[in-house]
């Protein structure tokens, strides 16, 4: 049983490190929203290919806030759904929004740093806020935003959104994406007082810049060529000497990502495996990926599979005693994080087939050469290098 127990300890350790390292904090409702007359005018982008489905919401939401002068610009990035139509309906005539064309999109650019360009172009005001369109946004959000960011005296600031999750293979793949995003970003407090370059990530969804210092980097210009471009434009601001910060705004902000299975592999498979490579130094960053697909092998394929052997009397003790209580470690592990995130702890029996997805996801984007397809636009290798 001892022997057990000193094979089964990783898993033993997981919930300890969990409790210990996972925090909330720095969050949103920390900071009371700026709502007087002299707040500084913020314009906010949302970039938008084929969003018909999302940007009417995101547009009324953006437009009811309560942050008192707030321009919006919708960047239609030549949709083939009537998007534009969609969201200035969803404006009702209010002088606040705008809806533009994008340009046809130059060589060497991805979609959304090309679409972003085109907004700020048109941007008004010291505060430039990017927020995607499947983005769902509450009155306080961008008040609260813009007095964290001078609170902590940055020049970034990207809001960690709740996940909404409405489908069968969202609550089993998602899941896993959000346990290796903690595995390498367990506490945004350490994140921010990083020192390091590649500790800092930004969250694509919605992030809040200072206008001098976003064009002191040389603003989505310099991240163009960038399928993670969220990522590279927060160590492009840190790099720089421009502090990005990462903040919770949970109750502040929601996304449903992704609605289908297929949705999920394209859209993480665009950039997980480029992503994962600017998290570690020199020659380690290729190993990066590998080290996610056997991560997500170990911890939760391995004791089922350990398992299962055991039942065809293929192994026997210590092996299966300890694939036990790993797996009971597991499942316990999975049911409180299912049950944290108001969802049903029973899809935590389901952990080992969204481990076997994302990895399948990371080992095809690892084979894909560095072609990128992506709302109906296929990039090449050597586009997506610039």
């Amino acid at each position: 049983m001892l022997a057990a127990l000193l094979y089964s300890l990783p898993w033993l350790l997981l919930p300890v490190l969990a409790a210990a390292f996972v925090r909330r904090r720095p969050r949103l409702d920390e900071c009371p929203p700026v709502v007087d007359g002299d707040a500084p005018l913020v314009t906010v982008i949302v970039p938008a290919r084929n969003e018909a489905h999302n940007v009417a919401d995101c547009v009324s939401g953006l437009l009811a806030s309560a942050y008192p002068r707030l321009r919006v610009i919708v960047v239609d990035d030549a949709s083939e759904d009537g998007t534009a139509a969609v969201a200035l309906a969803a404006g009702k005539g209010d002088p606040r929004l705008l809806v533009i064309d994008a340009e046809p999109l130059p060589a060497g650019w991805f979609g959304k740093p090309w679409a972003c360009e085109q907004g700020v172009r048109q941007a008004e005001g010291e505060l430039i806020a990017f927020c995607d369109a499947d983005m769902r946004v509450e009155p306080e959000l961008v008040g609260r935003s813009v007095a964290a960011l001078k609170a902590h005296g940055a020049a970034l600031l990207s809001a960690v959104p709740r996940q909404v999750l409405g489908g069968f293979w969202e609550r089993v793949v998602m899941a896993q994406v959000g346990m290796l995003f903690l595995a390498r970003y367990p506490d945004a407090a350490r994140v921010n007082r990083s020192p390091r370059t590649r500790d800092k990530i930004a969250l694509g969804g919605y992030i809040l810049v200072r206008r001098d210092a976003y064009q002191a980097v040389g603003g989505h210009r310099s991240v163009r060529h960038e399928v993670s471009e969220d990522m590279a434009l927060a160590q492009r601001f840190h790099a720089a000497g421009h502090a990005p910060v990462l903040v919770h705004a949970e109750p502040y902000l929601r996304v449903r990502m992704y609605r289908s299975l297929a949705e999920i592999v394209e859209g993480w498979g665009k950039n997980l495996a480029s992503s994962s490579t600017r998290t570690a130094p020199g020659p380690l960053a290729a190993l990066v990926p590998w080290l996610l697909v056997s991560g997500l092998f170990f911890f939760w394929l391995l004791p089922p599979l350990v398992l299962v052997r055991g039942a065809l009397g293929i192994v026997g003790a210590p092996w299966v005693p300890a694939a036990a209580v790993a797996q009971a470690v597991s499942l316990g592990f999975w049911a409180a994080l299912y049950r944290r995130e108001g969802q049903n702890p029973l899809y935590a029996v389901l952990a080992p087939l969204g481990a076997l997805v994302m990895a399948a996801i990371i080992i095809r984007s690892l084979l894909s050469g560095g072609r990128v397809t992506w709302k109906g636009r296929r990039y090449a290798p050597a586009a997506a290098r610039g």
